[in-house]
């Protein structure tokens, strides 16, 4: 078989890692703690992951026919998945913009690293957390600063009614509470 049918291009997929771009012109705002999660995977990649896998895939080829050698085929193409993890967040965190939200303590204004607590038409009763697109975890009740209901959000007070277009239409939120982080100490 040709390699020309085997072989994986290393072209500009690195935005297509299962994280959302950012849009056009706007900076990738993140808390100090994102940013200090993204800098650690991207050292445990540099440092431990990626020096490891060199190790097995020069052990692999030192095995002697590599078209047939699992260890060899599977280490080059976990390497090319480090690389391009390592260029992603390379260049995630050369853009990024650390914030942070516990200038706002006190305010009741919501801004970027906010808990926002919000009540929709039907009375029911949402708290979440305005972060960067990096560091978001729906499961904890985080949201992007990008998201839809994040945009309605930023910049409301506590008490101010704003409009969140869905699927279904038009939505009301009204906001009952703006926090944030006590500042350190």
């Amino acid at each position: 078989m040709s390699k020309a049918f085997t072989r994986e291009t290393d072209a500009d997929d690195d935005e297509d890692l299962g994280a959302p771009k950012l849009p056009a012109g706007s900076k990738n705002y993140i808390t100090r703690a994102g940013h200090d999660r993204l800098r650690a995977e991207l050292l445990q990649l540099l440092d431990v992951e990626r020096p490891k896998m060199v190790e097995i895939v020069h052990w692999a080829a030192s095995n002697g026919d590599r078209s047939e050698n699992g260890d060899y085929l599977y280490g080059k193409k976990r390497l090319r998945e480090i690389d391009r993890r390592i260029r992603f967040l390379t260049r995630r965190l050369d853009i990024a913009l650390v914030v942070d939200p516990s200038l706002h303590h006190g305010k009741e204004q919501a801004y970027f690293g906010a808990t926002v607590r919000y009540a929709r038409e039907d009375g029911s009763e949402t708290t979440v957390t305005i972060l960067g697109i990096d560091e978001v975890d729906s499961a904890q009740g985080q949201i992007s600063w990008v998201s839809p209901v994040a945009q309605a959000l930023l910049k409301a007070s506590v008490g101010d009614e704003v409009r969140l277009r869905t699927p279904a239409g038009w939505e009301t939120l009204e906001l009952l509470e703006v926090s944030y982080p006590a500042p350190a100490a």
